[in-house]
């Protein structure tokens, strides 16, 4: 009982501790959560190759690292064309790493190597860009300063729609859950637990929507992408981690498992909020609403 209890304190405190850090990157934006969001990719790209490793597969760490490094630094800089051709080079590194430096398997060496800085680097480092979106601000301009409310509103949106997605499947599947979603890579997964998840998210979504003046459309619309994708998200993560046989991505947080554990929801959601955002929300030239009413007008409704 003791020990339970324990361990609940623990995993409470990890939690709080994380949660502070990450709020105070958010809010702050900046250099800070720079620091913050390279730390998440770092270590859960260590996480990555040492999941891999059970599996048979040696991607390269430094390839990996050295391209969330250079990644990291040109998302902050805001340097599109630049990120591209970053991703390039990076990929052509992969593949000669394999022949200079690489061992069996070559071909799934070299394609989890650049598998590791897009799932780890590339995509989750769209957060620099989501919170740095702002109507106010020219084009190309990113602004990660605490006064871009817009920016964080965004972001925090996108947020609480993944918290409330993991909550609502959580209690709901525990609850009502009899169906499995996924029962090749995560059997506790429910499809009434997955429901319940996208309801909780869509409620919340609607609130957090009306907080920071979202039209309810939009609210509708990137609530169900934020919270479908939150959902994919975990189940991929789980689909790596069941196909190496290990349970958790690493122990380095203490009851919660390891950065990516905690942050497979989020990887394909914070670049699906940020694309949608910019070009349906802050583009003028793309009405969600005209293309809705008439659908709507079209289906008789």
């Amino acid at each position: 009982m003791n020990l339970e209890l324990n361990k609940n304190a623990i995993r409470m405190l990890t939690g709080f501790i994380v949660g502070l850090v990450v709020l105070g990157g958010l809010y702050y934006g900046g250099i800070f959560l720079f620091l913050v969001l390279a730390m998440c990719v770092f270590s859960g790209s260590k996480e990555y190759v040492n999941i891999l490793k059970n599996k048979g597969f040696f991607p390269s760490l430094k390839v990996i690292l050295i391209t969330d490094l250079i990644l990291a630094i040109l998302f902050y800089l805001n340097k599109p064309d630049l990120i591209l051709a970053a991703l390039t080079l990076c990929t052509i590194a992969s593949f000669m790493w394999v022949l200079f430096k690489g061992r069996q398997p070559y071909i799934a060496n070299a394609a989890t190597t650049v598998l590791g800085f897009i799932y780890g680097g590339w995509l989750t480092l769209h957060l620099l860009l989501l919170r740095g979106l702002s109507s106010t601000s020219g084009d190309g301009v990113l602004d990660l300063t605490v006064g871009n409310s817009e920016g964080l509103g965004f972001t925090v949106f996108m947020f609480v729609i993944v918290l409330l997605t993991d909550t609502g499947c959580y209690f709901v599947g525990r609850r009502f859950g009899k169906h499995s979603l996924a029962p090749t890579v995560s059997p506790k997964k429910t499809i009434e637990g997955a429901l319940g998840g996208i309801v909780c998210a869509l409620i919340g979504g609607f609130i957090a929507g009306f907080c920071i003046s979202l039209p309810w459309y939009h609210s509708l619309i990137l609530g169900l992408l934020c919270t479908l994708f939150a959902q994919i998200g975990d189940l991929c993560e789980s689909l790596i981690k069941r196909d190496a046989g290990v349970k958790d991505s690493s122990d380095i947080l203490p009851g919660h498992g390891g950065f990516l554990d905690r942050t497979d929801s989020y990887v394909f959601t914070i670049p699906v909020a940020y694309y949608y955002i910019k070009f349906f929300i802050l583009d003028s030239s793309i009405n969600v609403q005209t293309v809705l009413e008439g659908l709507m007008h079209g289906f008789g409704l």
